[in-house]
Order: C-alpha cells, then structure tokens, then sequence
C-alpha cells in the first residue's frame, strides 16, 4: 500500500491528478463531439452539393418529358392532329433535343414501321389506311416513358440518351411508339463544369452501379468492379437509400463517398474524394484542438500546482516554526503575504506565537512559584516522641490554595502546632492567599497571647488584604500537648478533624464554632479542648477535595469511605495512611481529572 507521507504527494495524488483526468475527459468528449458535428455538418453540405447537381440533371430532363406528357394528353382530342404536330416541332426547339422520332405500327402488323423525323401523325393515319382517332389511340391516362442508357447516335454523332414512350390504343393495343433523343452532355453539362469533376473521383451510375459517365473515361464500367470496398459499400446503400455519406477506414479515412439520387431517371451521383484532403478542416480543427487543449490542460495544471506549491510551503514553514517553538528555540515572526486562508494562518500562528511565549513566561512563572509555594511547605514531618506524623498536598494547578504546617517554635513550649487551611478557589490566587495566610500565622505565633487571640488578629490582618477580593479561607489549627494528652484547636470555618479509637474503633471530630478567616474582621474565634487524647489515636485532617472528588458517574467519595480507609489501615504508619487514602481515591476518580486540591494531615499517637 502506498504511504503518502506529505502533504504535496497527497494534493498530487487526490487533487492535480482527479482534477487532470477530469479536464481530459471533458477535452476528449469536446473534441469527439465537436469532430462529429463537423462531419455531420461535412455530410450535409457534401449531400446537399450532389443534390444540386442532380437537381439541374433532373430539370433539363424534365421539360422534354412534360412536352412529350402533354402530346400523349392531346391524342383522341379535337383539333389533335395539328396540335400534336405544334409538340412535334416544340420538342424539336427544346435545348438539348437531338431529334425527334414518331414510329406507327400498321394495321395488323407486328412490325414498327418508322416514319420521317417530324412526321405528322395524321398523315400517317391516312397513308395506313385507318383513323387513328376514331379507332380510340387515346387511353386517357397518363403513359409511362422509358428513359434509355446513354449510347452513341451515329445520326447526330453524338452519345443521346432517349426518352421513349408507346402509343396506345384505348383496348390497351400499341400502336406506334415516340422516341426523343436528348445530348448526354447537355444533360451533365453542369456536373462537368463543377469544381470537384475535375479534382475528384465522379460517377453518374445506373441501378445496378453501371458507370454512365465518370470524370476519368475509361477508369470503371461498373462502381466496385475493382474491388474497392468504399465502392462497394456505396453500391450497397445507393441501391438501399436515395443519399447518403460513407467514410473509409480510419480516422482520417483514406477515402470518404457521397451520393444522390435523381427523381426524373434512375440515376444516381455519386462523389469519391480522398479523406485526408475533403476532411482537412476536420483534420486541422483535431490537431488545433490536442494542442490547444493539451496547452489549457498543463496550464490549468501548473496553476494548480503554483496555487497548491504556495499553500504547502507555507503550511510547511508554519509546520516548521512550530517545530522550532515546540523544541523551545526562539521564532521571529512570519511574514503574511497573502490575504486568504493562508495568510490568515500564518496570521493566527503569529498571534499564536506571540501568546505562547507569553504563557511560556507564564508558566516558567508558574513553575517558579509553585517551587516557592511547596518550600512554603513542609519537606518532611518532624520527628517528635509518641507522634507519628505525616502530610501532603496535591494542587490540581500548578499552584493552589491548600496549606498544611508543623509548627514547632519555643514560644509554643513544647507544644506541636498543626494548621491545616483552604483557600476558596485554586491557581495563582489562592496560592497568594495561603502565602499570606502561612506568613501572618507563624509571625503572630510567636507573640503572646492564646490560640483563639491568634487567629482572631490573623483573621483581622487579613482581612485588611481581601476587603477588595473577597476571598477567604478555612482553616483548623491545633496545638497537641503530647506529655499531657490534650489538645487544644480552633476551628475557622474549615471542616472538623476526624478521630479514629482503635481500641472502641468508633470515629469522633473535633468540632467547633468559626468562621473562615477574611470574611469579617471583627470576628473573634474560641479554643476548643481535647484530654481524651490516649494512645493508638489516629486524627486526620484534610481538605474537601477528598471528601468532595467525583467518579465518572458523578458520585462523590465522602467521608464514609475516607473513614473505611482509616479503620483498614490503622496498624499502618502514618505516611502510609496518607498514600493509602490518596491512592484509594485515584481509584475511585478513575479517568476523572483531580477538580480540587488535596491536603491530607494524619496524627497517630504511640507510646512514649
């Protein structure tokens, strides 16, 4: 199978050559219709020409026939006798009449006995012995006349053709018979003067294809007795059709015919020229018509493939840029100098570009500050006696609003503080707020005062800063006093901590009033106590992108599963907790991308 692994071959094969084959096509049936509309046309005029000339053939022998037509009429008429003899001598005046002859048959005999030229009838009536008129010669209907081959007339010397007709009596009886001989040469006096008698092969044939007269004497007897197929077939259809064109075998045949029928003698025209001469025009019109019409065909070709050459090396140098971005070296700007469709593409990748670099400014931003947010938190728990500690955090962005600490300073005395804090919102924002959030927290910790005086004056500072924005922040801290077993928290608006006893395996939460912090700085918060704090006690603190994640189905994980993870694994240490209940929901999500941060803190007691 043929891979086309470029744009360019896959316009080749699927535009240039369709488009190529198609334009052919049209080219060939054009020219196939256009050839034989001429031929049409070269048939009509070539059938048109030898019914001219047959015409004027037909007309001089028609006026001898309509006098002669008009004596049989007179006959057995008044005044006949002098009014026949009036025909006699009009026939004689007749152009081309070469003479006149008027035979009667005697009285019971069998024998024409032939008269003078010019004879009149009457005389002959007396000289028989009988009246012609009233022995009925009249039939009153119109007599058939005989038209003869041409032959020599050694009384004229000249070749006659005749035209005779029988004298009948009314009983059906003859009784003499009118022969009018006329020139040949008068008859096909126009046909020998046309152009084509001299330049080309002209027969005038009888019925059967005996050649009358031709423009080269002597050449044929008889059409086809050479064995010429292009006679022969025009022996055939001349015998079958009154016209008609044949073509020779070919393209351009060596030979074309014509021929036509004439109406007053059972005659026929026909016409044999050379092919390649009578269908020069045709011949010159195909040889214009391939080289122009191949000409058109590379043109429109080559167009195609200057237009498509444009349109690829462009896409080529858009695909080149972007393989020079993608490998992070720096692009100048592409020049548009089209208007179309691909300049605006090159246009849009400019503007493309242009914004690329500014989101790679922004990103590497992004990764700076997402470096310097997660050395906000902690690297790795401490390591104190009796705890067992440990937390993450999971941004969905690059940066989030998620915040998890250990606080471990000598104003506390001994007490491990844990903050755990979520800002509404993720992405750069939040990560401000949590930045500011962390920094208030740990300055105001080392000042005198309680936990709940803490976060009131963190809340009322930070208030200061979200006045504008509107943004806030839940968060849970505690202080664990580990020699005491107590515990001691407030609770701003964020959700209570869970507490797992292994030894009753029930679940309690450190609940509270609060609110978060930044919504009003006039709130003030209260410290909550814990002293039932013994060992094998697991508090875990997290965030609601836990508890909040959705599968698929649109189902949320919940807090229940959460505490099934906890009671299943709480032999286990507390970093592994935390990957257990992190792993347990990527499970659940599956295919669902993470929609909110996570921040997972978990506190396992154990003996001192």
């Amino acid at each position: 199978m043929i891979r086309l692994s470029s744009l360019q071959q896959r316009l080749a094969l699927f535009l240039l050559l369709p488009v190529g084959c198609l334009l052919f096509v049209m080219i060939a049936a054009g020219f196939f219709y256009a050839r034989n509309s001429l031929i049409a046309q070269w048939q009509e005029v070539v059938v048109l020409r030898l019914g001219r000339a047959a015409h004027s053939v037909d007309m001089r022998l028609l006026r001898p026939k309509e006098w002669l037509q008009m004596y049989l009429y007179a006959m057995g008429e008044a005044y006949a006798d002098s009014l026949q003899e009036r025909l006699v001598e009009r026939l004689k005046m007749i152009e081309g009449v070469m003479r006149v002859d008027l035979t009667w048959l005697d009285e019971g005999a069998t024998a024409p006995i032939p008269g003078a030229p010019g004879l009149h009838p009457d005389h002959a009536h007396r000289r028989m012995g009988w009246d012609a008129r009233r022995s009925g010669r009249h039939s009153g209907r119109s007599v058939p006349i005989e038209i003869t081959s041409p032959q020599y007339d050694a009384v004229v010397e000249h070749e006659t053709v005749s035209l005779l007709s029988n004298l009948t009596a009314g009983d059906g009886r003859m009784l003499g018979r009118l022969e009018i001989a006329i020139s040949f040469d008068y008859l096909v006096a126009d046909i020998k003067a046309s152009r084509w008698w001299q330049e080309h092969r002209v027969f005038l044939v009888d019925e059967t294809g005996s050649v009358l007269i031709c423009a080269s004497p002597g050449e044929h007897k008889r059409l086809g007795d050479g064995g010429d197929p292009l006679e022969l077939a025009t022996l055939a259809a001349l015998q079958q059709k009154p016209f008609g064109t044949l073509l020779g075998i070919g393209f351009p045949p060596d030979a074309v015919s014509g021929f036509y029928r004439l109406h007053e003698a059972p005659w026929t025209l026909v016409i044999i020229a050379p092919g390649p001469e009578i269908l020069a025009p045709i011949i010159h019109f195909r040889n214009y018509y391939a080289v122009g019409g191949l000409l058109c065909l590379i043109l429109i070709l080559v167009l195609m493939r200057w237009v498509t050459g444009r349109t690829v090396r462009a896409i080529k140098a858009v695909a080149g840029a972007a393989e020079q971005i993608a490998r992070g070296s720096p692009l100048p700007l592409l020049p548009v100098t089209t208007r179309d469709e691909v300049g605006q593409l090159t246009e849009s990748f400019n503007t493309m570009a242009i914004q690329l670099e500014e989101r790679i400014r922004l990103k590497e931003a992004l990764d700076l500050a997402m470096e310097v947010q997660q050395s906000l938190l902690p690297q790795e728990a401490p390591q104190i006696a009796g705890l067992d500690l440990a937390g993450k955090s999971l941004y969905c962005d690059e940066t989030g609003g998620d915040y998890f600490d250990f606080l471990q300073f000598f104003e506390l005395a001994g007490h491990l503080g844990v903050v755990v804090g979520d800002v509404a919102g993720h992405g750069i924002g939040a990560a401000l707020i949590m930045a500011t959030v962390r920094s208030l927290l740990r300055s105001r910790v080392t000042q005198p005062g309680s936990l709940a005086e803490v976060i009131t004056d963190v809340n009322r500072l930070l208030c200061l800063d979200t006045a504008q924005t509107a943004s806030f922040m839940t968060l849970f801290f505690m202080l664990a006093d580990r020699h005491n077993r107590t515990i001691r928290w407030v609770r701003a608006g964020h959700d209570p901590a869970i507490v797992y006893d292994a030894a009753t395996d029930t679940f309690s939460e450190l609940r509270g009033n609060g609110v978060a912090l930044g919504v009003e700085d006039s709130l003030s918060f209260h410290e909550h106590e814990y002293d039932n704090w013994a060992e094998g006690q697991i508090i875990v603190i997290g965030t609601d992108g836990i508890w909040e994640a959705e599968n698929a189905q649109g189902e949320r994980y919940g807090k229940d599963r959460l505490r099934d993870i906890i009671r299943w694994h709480h032999t286990a240490a507390a970093p592994a907790i935390v990957e257990h209940i992190i792993e347990a929901l990527a499970e659940f999500r599956g295919t669902v991308p993470q929609q909110d941060d996570i921040t997972l803190v978990v506190i396992k007691t154990n003996s001192l």
